[in-house]
This record gives structure tokens, sequence and C-alpha cells, in this order.
């Protein structure tokens, strides 16, 4: 059971689907198909065949099977909104009345140990238009439209904002949003995909790598180059590691000979499997980077609308990035998003709520660290004026 264990540890189990997966050696020199019937499971390693011994390979894959389980299903739910005080941390708090404001009621509440009033405002602090307004403008924005074409489109529902106010909205939320899923540790598989495709960026030529889950098409982590087969692209293939938590099984990719140096740096070790490199893929045959293209088809009609980007570091490509994994259903996973797939769940039928969830829990931490250290710095001159008017007792004295 123990090496079972240490086996799957090593990321060595490749599910194929429910009743079939497959289990690399320890060695990394082979490896052993591992299938369920109705007997139990099965597998082709000489261990189990002449004695009939659950082996290694298939502790290995029950073992993966629990954690899957574990990690299956996570949802991304509205914070709550107050269970103690955040001025003093007690949890003797009372709701006291209802403050009116533009984005709607927000509770009141009052600390029975300190007496001080504290709200919490679920919605967008300080910005003129509701959040349905923002989340609206961006899901517009993602899908297609214009800047000005989205703001034609708000007007009909009577927001009144310019197309420099949706690119603020964009610019601000995406960066909010992007800090908090980084956080979110997506249950990707061991096969994944990496391709790049040709920007323009202020006229010149820039190229967007992308690499992409091959089982759930979750979009992991991107980068922006100069040139297409000379660039280092191995902070990418940091990064997705980073993010994933892991280093995949098989890498596909194309030809191009930067993707074979960076996947030898990054993801061949002297212990445990190597990552199997898959090159000079075709779109016929028996392996092919499809997946991929329709991946670089959808930057290509979201960047031919702008007629390109205006400049390297622009918030579109990590907002569309947001958009593809976590709002975008794929017809490939019969509906769902690849957040979804990833065991991520978004409640809610409309996916574009999970900006509003999101930005909600990024704008309660940051008031709460404002508060708490507010109330510090309240400690510590009331301290400093009590030790000053000691002295000056004493000193009198």
């Amino acid at each position: 059971m123990q090496k079972g264990q240490a086996i799957a540890q090593l990321n060595a189990v490749k599910r194929i689907d429910e009743n079939s997966y497959t289990v690399i050696s320890q060695s990394g020199n082979g490896e052993y198909q591992v299938i369920a019937n109705e007997l139990g499971w099965l597998c082709s390693c000489a261990d189990h065949i002449y004695r009939g011994q659950k082996c290694k390979h298939i502790y290995a894959v029950e073992f993966s099977q629990t954690v899957r389980k574990a990690v299956e299903i996570r949802k991304i739910e509205p914070v709550v909104i107050a269970d103690s005080c955040i001025f003093c941390k007690s949890s003797d708090i009372v709701r006291d009345g209802i403050r009116h404001n533009k984005q709607g009621d927000i509770q009141k509440f009052n600390c029975k140990a300190c007496s001080r009033y504290f709200t919490i405002n679920v919605g967008f602090e300080k910005m003129k238009h509701n959040p349905q307004a923002v989340t609206t403008a961006m899901q517009l924005y993602f899908s297609g439209e214009s800047l000005r074409n989205t703001m034609k489109s708000l007007r009909l529902i009577g927001v009144e904002v310019s197309h420099q106010t949706v690119w603020n909205w964009i610019e601000k939320y995406c960066k909010l949003m992007q800090e908090y899923v980084e956080k979110i540790i997506p249950q990707v598989s061991g096969t994944w995909r990496t391709d790049e495709i040709y920007l323009k960026v202020k006229g010149d030529t820039k190229y967007l790598y992308a690499i992409m889950d091959d089982e759930t098409r979750f979009w992991i982590a991107q980068q922006v180059a100069n040139s297409k087969y000379t660039e280092d692209v191995r902070p990418l293939f940091r990064e997705a590691k980073e993010l994933a938590g892991k280093k995949p099984l098989n890498l596909i990719t194309d030809g191009a000979h930067n993707f074979s140096v960076a996947c030898r740096k990054e993801y061949w070790m002297r212990k445990g499997p190597k990552t199997k490199h898959i090159r000079h893929v075709r779109l016929s045959g028996d392996t092919n980077n499809n997946k991929m293209e329709r991946l670089n088809g959808e930057i290509r009609d979201r960047e031919k609308v702008m007629r390109g980007l205006k400049i390297e570091d622009t918030p579109i490509l990590k907002g569309y990035q947001l958009y593809h994994n976590y709002i975008r259903a794929h017809e490939g996973l019969n509906g769902k998003t690849p957040a979804e797939a990833c065991g991520i769940i978004v409640e809610g039928s409309n996916k574009m709520q999970v900006a509003r969830r999101i930005l909600t829990g990024q704008r309660i931490r940051r008031r709460l660290d404002r508060a708490r250290r507010r109330y510090a710095d309240i400690l510590s001159s009331t301290a400093s004026q009590q030790c000053l008017t000691r002295a000056s007792f004493l000193c009198a004295g």
C-alpha cells in the first residue's frame, strides 16, 4: 500500500475514463493498464497476473481516486458577511438597522463588546453604477463586442457610461479577479497541450504562448514573447507547474525546439517518471493539436475585433483567460465550463455572477485589513498617550 501511495504522489497515474487507468512503473521504463470490471480491479503487471494479489499499481489507482473525490467539488460562494466585529474580533454582535443607498440596503451591525457600529458593503464600494452593470459590461466585451458596442448595449438597460468607463472597469476588475483565482488549484489531468499564436501589439508582431489541459480544456498559463522559435518558454512551463501543483505526464506541442528545451529543463527529474514530450503534431493522423488550435481561434476572434492590442501588458489577455475558464461553456465538455470540469463549481445560472462573488471576497478582505490597521493604530496611540501622561505625572512629582 505504501508503494502504491508513493506512485500516486509522483503523478504516475493517468486516468483514461472511470474504469481505465494507465500507471507508469516506478523505474519509468514501462506502464501498466489497470481496468475495472464486475470482479474488481485488474492489472497487466506480472505480480497481479501470476499471484492474483492486489498489486501496488491498483493501490495507486485507489489512492488517486480517493484524492480525486476529496477535491471533486469546490464552490465559489458569497463570502460570509459578518461573524465577528471587524475592530475587536468579538462574536457578540447584533444587527442594528439598515443603511439605504444607491446600491441597495446594507445591514448595520453593533458590537456589544466595544460599542462600535460597522457595515460591510458586499457590492462595489464608491461605485456610481451597480455591480450588475459592471459584470454585464464584462460579459459583453469578452463575448466579442467592442468597447463602443458595449457602451451602446448598456444604454438599452438604462446605464449611461462612456467607452472609457467600460475599459476602466475591465482593467480594474480583471486584476482583482486574477489575484483571487490564482489561489484556486484546478484538478487538471496528466496531459497538457501548448502552442503559440501571433498577435499585433502597437503594430509589432508578438507571440502569445499558452498551456491548456487536454481533458478539461482549462487554460493554465500564458506568456507574451517577442519571437517564435528562440523564445525561452521555461517561465511559462514553471508557472503552469506552480498553478496546477504538479507537472504533466504528457506534453503535446508542435516541432518548435524551444518547447523541447523547456520540457527537459522544467519537467524532467532524476527520480520519478519523466514527462513524455509528443512533438511534430499535425492536423491529420493519430496525434494532433486540434484542441489547442480551437483555443487559438477564440483568441483570434477576440483580437480581430480590436484590430490588435495597444499595450503588451494588457488586461485583456488575462481577462479572456478568466472568461474562457470560468464563464464560457464548451460543447466538448457537455455544456460545462473548464472550471466545472476541474471540480470548481460556480453556483447560479448566470456564470458572470462569479465576478461579483470574486470581487466581493477581495473587497471584504481589503476592508477588514484596513479596519484592523486603524484599530491597531488607535490602540498604539492610546497606549502612547497613557505613557506620556504617566511620565509627566512622575516628573511633576
